[in-house]
């Protein structure tokens, strides 16, 4: 009787799955086995958040693998030592993963394959699970990485995707292995409010929904910050609840303008995984470095975090990012691009706190976001500034985003609610809401000048 290991990572679904398909494939016998990493932990991305919604993406795994006899084996804490242990309570020859890009998960998949090859156990690894496109399957001439998303995209789109692989009919885990019980959401502390479920049963919901009602509309409307017009997949793709494969695929065949906008998104996630895979330093090193004198401002700052900037879109964006564990793509801009060029503190502070909250959260496209705002990544206009005001006119101009998450000037009406310092002194007393901590031009000029000087 042979038996082989599917080792889940981010890739917690049943559905278009090549690490279980392979192994339910190869031996007679499977254990599913997913590791609470304790390195994960060390690191700071234990966030409660992700906790939560982790945790309902392994029961909801769980059952999906129960409903096809078998179960999910659970265990906590070094993962090269957790497979080393299962494997020698199961005899599998073969573990099955899907292949990461950062320094972390690159380290730990040399380390188990290392130690495999010691006790002649085999690992595979298999990309495109993670992403649409394996990071490094396409290069521009003279380089391992594309450093520009417009020709990446150009020969991303070129690419032929693999085909979407089905869920197994049958999964039979030996009887060896014991598990640690599933986490539960409610056990987790300290989670937003607002926080989406997990679970790859909802992201299939979300997302066949999303194709038939809100895609089409998806080009026109995606930075419409009021019309929270966009998918809100980002957390399920995260935790593989969802295929990027399998999105793309179904995005292709709904077509349309918003379907193609929507897939252009999920390329600038492969983009995102790509640069990081080739430069894991851009984790936590600029990506390009502008030589900036970054401000400490921690009064700024902490206004900021706690959406008192007086600025009330920036306000909202953050106030989102609290209750919800999630932030609308437009809101992460301006907020990124308010921490960064007008306050100009650190892109590192901002991304750490994105961090602590965003469930969607992840090395990849984190941080290099962040570094693109920063005008440290890959932006090829590294000095642009985004005004707030011009940002709350264009994309939430009657003030209705501001509204919902800014509840203290739910009463002025219209476009005021943008600017509630230009209020007389008499009707000022009536909000209990701060003055602007920075004048906008003058943040301006003294980013520019900073980097100008650098």
């Amino acid at each position: 009787m042979t038996v082989a290991i599917a080792l889940f990572t981010a890739d917690l679904r049943v559905h278009d799955n090549p690490v279980l398909d392979a192994a339910v494939r190869g031996a007679d016998e499977v254990v599913p086995l997913f590791v609470r990493d304790r390195g994960v932990d060390a690191a700071g991305f234990a966030a409660p958040n992700r906790l939560a919604f982790l945790a309902d993406c392994l029961t909801d795994l769980d059952d999906a693998l129960r409903q096809r006899g078998g179960h999910l084996v659970l265990r906590t804490g070094e993962v090269v030592e957790e497979v080393l242990r299962v494997a020698a309570e199961t005899d599998a020859r073969t573990v099955h993963m899907a292949g990461g890009v950062s320094r972390y998960a690159r380290h730990r998949e040399d380390r188990l394959r290392s130690e495999l090859d010691a006790q002649r156990r085999e690992l595979v690894v298999h990309d495109e699970v993670i992403t649409a496109v394996a990071p490094g399957a396409v290069t521009p001439q003279g380089s391992d990485h594309f450093a520009v998303f417009t020709p990446y995209l150009r020969r991303w789109s070129d690419t032929t995707l693999r085909h979407v692989v089905a869920p197994p009919r049958t999964v039979r885990v030996p009887s060896s292995p014991s598990s640690a019980k599933l986490p539960v959401r409610a056990q987790v502390s300290g989670v937003s409010p607002g926080l989406a479920a997990g679970g790859e049963t909802r992201a299939r919901a979300r997302l066949t929904a999303w194709l038939r009602h809100g895609v089409d509309a998806y080009e026109d409307r995606h930075d419409d910050l009021a019309g929270d017009a966009t998918s809100r997949l980002s957390p399920y793709l995260h935790f593989g609840a969802l295929s990027p494969v399998e999105a793309v695929h179904r995005a292709r065949r709904a077509g349309g303008d918003g379907a193609q906008a929507f897939v252009r998104q999920l390329a600038w996630r492969d983009f995102h995984h790509q640069v990081l895979a080739a430069r894991p330093r851009a984790a936590f090193a600029d990506y390009r470095p502008r030589g900036d004198a970054w401000r400490a401002a921690d009064e700024e700052v902490r206004a900021w975090r706690e959406g008192r900037t007086g600025y009330p879109i920036v306000d909202a964006a953050m106030r989102q990012l609290a209750h919800e564990g999630w932030m609308h793509n437009r809101g992460r801009l301006l907020t990124a691009s308010f921490l960064t060029k007008t306050l100009y503190a650190d892109w590192r502070v901002g991304a750490a706190h994105f961090l602590d909250l965003l469930v969607d959260g992840d090395v990849a496209n984190n941080q290099l976001n962040w570094q693109w705002v920063a005008g440290t990544g890959t932006d090829t206009r590294p000095n642009r500034v985004l005004n707030p005001l011009a940002q709350a006119k264009r994309f939430d101009p009657a003030g209705e985003y501001v509204r919902r998450w800014v509840p203290e000037l739910a009463e002025l009406a219209g476009a005021a609610v943008h600017r509630p310092w230009q209020l007389d002194e008499a009707e000022r007393a009536r909000y209990d809401y701060p003055a602007p901590i920075v004048d906008l031009a003058e943040g301006r000029a003294r980013f520019l000048e900073s980097r100008g000087a650098a």
